[in-house]
């Protein structure tokens, strides 16, 4: 393993375990293997699976697809190309030279529409060849997998035409960035093993496995024709028989016909059984439903020559089915770095159609820790509010300086886009490092090496953990864990507890962040008493989400601003999600009770110096004295009323003021 790098005991058990397990699984049939790659911690940004899972990368939080990064950036054609798009939201690079190559090879696909859009359409053309050779390799492919690695491999030309300002597609605007130039190499030549799979494979009904036979071209074998030829020659000869046999019988309805299990045999319907049975060239079979069955001496021997020549030509064609695997096998390595060369173009003309259909920018990334964003959006939420046609976007800035202003308190009333605005930089960040443009209209990003993110509640029954535990668990990973060049974000930390217990730890969670941990953070919080320590953390600032008020009623505006909010809005949420007018309004008086109190005045205390909660059961509602005119009200049978007696009834009531 020297040759490959330096690896530890662990890394290399890890390995053989590896090895081990495809060994015992493929049962001894060993796959293509490629050389093994140490990735270390200073390549990819460190991304735990809390994190993960929060910030809904490639499954969502209900276990699918659906409403992820990867479902709403993914433009890509071939199979190849969504597999490496998955590892690049995986592993997002912490490298400034390999993020820009990959920012290159977009740009110039963005510059140049005419050859995006001709490589594109190559694309769709193309096979999964990976997973072909694969299955090739360790004995489970057959002539189709052949098939598809011949058809893809000859589109490579097409490709380096379009990209060699050859193809009157195209008209190439900019230099090729070296990146290209390399995937272009990578492409490879391929011209004699596509003309050798050309001349042997067949195009139409191509079967799946190599036993099913009639796979070979005419012409590609001589010794294959002089058996197919014996074999054409052999079910001539079965016609001309069955013609005889007719004329023998006098019974038109006679077929010769064949099955796996008896072979060729003579079928006559059942009411020409007796005359054949009666006749001495013919042995009788079997009989089923409709039919009676027999054989010939003639007929039996035939059979023989039949089965000999097909059992020479299948024999003959695994043959050179085995000669074509082994001239694929010597030439595994180019189709590898064929197949991955496709899955790169793939990703850089779909990110380029992303960012040119969704108007994202090009990030400048660099070694200072500056997180600058102009115009921030959440591209899954921006493609669910397109999608639904609910209006578009709130984006947002996001400014952090080097030095200093790199931990943001942010707070606002639930449903205001808190949780959105920080998931949303959170992902900005990786898809700039996955070297991908990203919804924005500026982003300036020095490189982050881990990210954290805190964000929405959860429990694990399994491991006997709360909600709160969970998040104690979560939140300390990240206090253990993060440096100055992390970037965390964090919901609400100590909700899960009572009050002055939450805001203690939350209290003492930001000052851990910026006086140890030094790391770019954004903290939502609805304790708004944190607000007070702006004036002894330096690095705080403040921001709040912005709301306003209209008729009694709150309208979130989904804009982040500086300062803090005036209150938390709470009851207007409650209020919006449904709770029934009378908890809103005892609510509101628990509030205004609150208010006027002592804030360290105890729950008990408050209960205390409230009144009783008053439900209006249908007794008192009755009960209730009521008005001259609420009299008359109840006494009015609407749905009898006329137009112009409802408009009489009205002017009496007015009247009775």
């Amino acid at each position: 393993l020297q040759a490959y790098g330096d690896f530890t005991t662990n890394e290399v058990c890890a390995a053989g375990a590896l090895l081990d397990y495809v060994q015992n699984s493929q049962k001894g049939a060993l796959p293509l293997l490629q050389p093994i790659v140490k990735m270390t911690s200073s390549t990819v940004m460190e991304i735990d699976n809390a994190t993960r899972r929060s910030l809904e990368l490639t499954i969502s939080l209900n276990g699918t697809r659906d409403n992820t990064l990867l479902k709403s950036i993914d433009y890509t054609l071939t199979s190849g190309g969504g597999r490496l798009l998955v590892s690049r939201i995986n592993n997002p690079l912490k490298e400034k030279s390999l993020i820009n190559s990959r920012l290159d090879m977009i740009e110039f696909f963005i510059q140049n529409p005419q050859a995006r859009l001709a490589i594109r359409e190559i694309l769709k053309e193309t096979g999964d060849i990976e997973r072909a050779l694969g299955r090739l390799i360790i004995g489970k492919g057959g002539p189709r997998d052949m098939l598809g690695i011949k058809n893809t491999l000859s589109l490579t030309p097409k490709i380096r035409n379009i990209l060699r300002f050859k193809s009157q597609e195209s008209k190439i605007e900019m230099p090729i960035p070296p990146v290209l130039g390399n995937v272009m190499n990578n492409l490879g030549e391929h011209s004699s093993l596509v003309a050798k799979l050309q001349k042997a494979i067949v195009s139409d009904n191509t079967p799946n496995f190599a036993r099913d036979g009639g796979f070979i071209c005419e012409g590609y074998s001589a010794a294959l024709d002089v058996i197919k030829t014996l074999k054409c020659d052999s079910q001539k000869v079965i016609a001309n028989l069955q013609d005889k046999y007719i004329e023998a019988t006098k019974i038109n309805n006679l077929r010769i016909k064949f099955n796996s299990l008896i072979g060729y045999y003579i079928e006559v319907p059942n009411k020409n059984a007796e005359s054949m049975m009666q006749n001495p060239d013919f042995i009788f079979r079997q009989s089923v439903l409709a039919a009676t069955r027999f054989t010939t001496v003639e007929l039996t021997e035939l059979e023989n020559e039949v089965r000999s020549a097909s059992d020479k030509y299948l024999a003959l064609e695994l043959q050179l089915f085995d000669d074509l695997l082994n001239d694929i096998r010597a030439n595994s390595a180019c189709i590898v770095k064929a197949s991955q060369a496709f899955a790169e173009l793939d990703i850089a003309t779909s990110l380029a159609e992303l960012a040119v259909k969704n108007n994202y920018c090009r990030p400048v990334l660099d070694d200072t820790r500056i997180f600058s964003i102009e115009g921030g959006r959440h591209p899954v939420v921006e493609q669910a509010l397109k999608s639904s046609g609910s209006g578009a976007f709130v984006a947002n800035d996001c400014h952090m300086d080097d030095n200093c202003n790199n931990l943001w308190l942010l707070t606002g009333p639930n449903m205001a886009g808190k949780s959105t605005f920080m998931r949303q930089n959170a992902i900005i960040a990786i898809m700039a490092q996955m070297g991908s443009y990203v919804p924005a209209a500026k982003a300036h990003i020095g490189i982050i090496n881990k990210m954290f993110s805190r964000v929405g509640a959860s429990d694990d029954l399994a491991r006997g953990q709360s909600t709160f535990m969970v998040e104690m668990v979560e939140t300390a990973a990240i206090l253990n864990k993060a440096d100055d060049r992390s970037f965390v974000i964090l919901d609400e930390i100590g909700r899960g507890t009572a009050t002055f217990d939450g805001l203690s730890i939350a209290w003492a969670v930001v000052e851990y962040l910026h006086n140890v941990n030094h790391c770019r953070t954004i903290f939502a919080t609805h304790y708004h008493e944190l607000t007070s320590l702006k004036d002894q953390l330096p690095n705080l600032s403040l921001h709040c989400m912005r709301v306003k008020e209209f008729n009694n009623e709150v309208i979130f505006m989904h804009e982040v601003t500086t300062g803090t909010a005036d209150r938390s809005y709470g009851i207007n949420v409650a209020q919006i999600a449904g709770l029934p007018a009378k908890v809103i309004k005892r609510a509101n008086n628990v509030l205004h009770n609150i208010e006027r109190q002592n804030k360290g005045l105890s729950a008990e205390q408050v209960a205390q110096e409230l009144p009783l909660f008053e439900y209006a059961n249908e007794t008192q509602i009755n009960t209730k004295q009521l008005s001259p005119i609420e009299e008359e009200l109840q006494k009015l049978n609407l749905d009898e009323l006329s137009p112009r007696e409802a408009l009489e009834k009205l002017y009496e009531l007015k009247n009775m003021f």
